[in-house]
């Protein structure tokens, strides 16, 4: 009887959890998603980015709103949820541009036209009346606001690069008449005669440490190049281009596993390999911007194309059940974070479309990835799961314990890349989601 009874309770014990070790449900096949599903994720983000991030200019003595129509002397933006003349909302412009052409949704053009007119508006405005300022003159601004001196002055390439990549394709598509090509030239300045480099022409800075170079700074350089390239026809652009992401491969892409660490300083060794995902993002989406508009015949076109399969093999082989990746690549046990998600989602997908990479291999994890980051955006519409600014670190600590934040503004942008391009791939290959060994 107590046998039976033990038996019973062992029974119980397993069927309820108990002490057994739970195993996870195997990943299903995903489902293409409905574009029309697609549209409803994008506008959602749209609708709550019209709201959190205004173009509001204020008189920087007072703090009073001011119009465009009517400017004071000394201006700069209200604060905002979010700033609207950063990095991350270069990507985001960008992002609206490509949401744009897969949807043939104005909406999303005149975000972005508001915004970078706008700008480009209060940039000319302090540069006529101010036109002795320098980075270090530059008329203060009231507590409240937001000065607009690193338009007018870029201090590094987080200042730069990616403002300059969706100005020129903002350009390109016939936004603000002319008015944002002062500015993209002052932006590339910067980028190809400023900013620090090792002796070999490396984009680096010296922080932390001197002759530090940050694997983020492909994306805030090389897009800016390649898109100076396109508009200027000058192919000194995308060699420089092109010998950024071949120089930090050499330094930075540990072939063993596929990936790239985050950062590497020349005077340090030996190097730890953190594989932080959105770095990795970084590196990948400014490879497609890249091989988008590199010639055909470019010599670093063949050497970029195997920089690039590499990288994609490594994501799919690490990409969680959710669709997902985790905050260090190689770590499950760290959290999944939302903003590389969207950036390998739109890298691939881009990559797929433009035949760089295989359909049949790479299909089913960019329609898994979509469907997971698509759990990230809440119904207001703001990207959750999104890792905060982050710095180099030196342990894997320093990755692990990273707040996220609906207001960590690298979430916005990839969200509108990576649906636009989904879209185009869906219509390229509807059964993309369940293709087989056969295509």
């Amino acid at each position: 009887m107590a046998r039976v009874l033990i038996l019973s309770m062992l029974s119980l014990l397993t069927a309820c959890g108990g002490n057994s070790e739970q195993t996870p449900p195997p990943p299903t096949q995903p489902a293409n998603p409905a574009e029309d599903a697609i549209r409803e994720v994008m506008s959602r983000v749209h609708g709550y980015l019209l709201t959190a991030t205004p173009l509001r200019p204020v008189d920087a003595d007072t703090g009073a709103a001011a119009s465009l129509d009517a400017l004071p002397d000394n201006v700069a933006l209200a604060r905002t949820d979010m700033h609207i003349d950063t990095y991350e909302w270069g990507v985001t412009y960008t992002g609206m541009l490509r949401a744009t052409e897969a949807t043939n949704d104005a909406r999303y053009r005149a975000y972005a036209d508001e915004r970078l007119s706008g700008l480009a508006r209060l940039a000319a405005h302090m540069r006529t009346r101010y036109p002795a300022a320098t980075f270090d003159t530059y008329p203060s601004t009231v507590s409240g606001s937001f000065s607009l001196r690193r338009v007018l002055f870029p201090q590094n390439l987080d200042d730069s690069g990616s403002m300059c990549a969706a100005m020129i394709k903002a350009d390109r598509a016939g936004i603000a008449d002319g008015a944002l090509r002062p500015w993209i030239d002052n932006f590339a300045n910067w980028v190809s005669t400023r900013q620090m480099r090792l002796a070999d022409g490396t984009f680096a800075r010296d922080r932390p440490m001197p002759n530090s170079v940050w694997l983020d700074d492909l994306y805030m350089s090389v897009p800016c190049l390649a898109q100076m390239g396109r508009l200027t026809g000058e192919r000194r652009y995308f060699d420089d281009a092109a010998r950024q992401i071949l120089q930090f491969h050499s330094r930075m892409f540990v072939r063993e596993n596929g990936l790239w660490m985050h950062g590497w300083v020349q005077e340090m060794s030996p190097h730890p390999a953190f594989h932080w995902a959105r770095a990795n993002g970084w590196a990948l989406m400014a490879m497609v911007e890249l091989l988008s508009e590199l010639p055909e015949d470019h010599p670093g076109r063949t050497n970029l194309l195997t920089i690039l399969e590499a990288h994609a093999s490594a994501l799919r082989r690490l990409q969680a059940p959710s669709g997902l990746w985790h905050q260090l690549l190689d770590r499950p046990d760290s959290y999944e974070e939302t903003s590389s998600s969207a950036m390998y989602v739109f890298a691939i997908a881009r990559a797929i479309n433009n035949g760089w990479l295989s359909a049949t291999i790479y299909g089913p994890a960019v329609i898994r990835g979509w469907n997971g980051v698509t759990t990230k955006v809440n119904a207001i519409g703001q990207v959750e799961g999104t890792c905060i600014g982050t710095g180099l670190g030196w342990d894997d600590t320093f990755y692990l314990t990273r707040p996220t934040d609906v207001n960590a503004a690298h979430g916005y942008g990839p969200i509108f890349l990576a649906g636009a391009e989904i879209i185009f791939l869906i219509r390229r290959h509807p059964n993309i989601g369940t293709i087989d060994a056969q295509g």
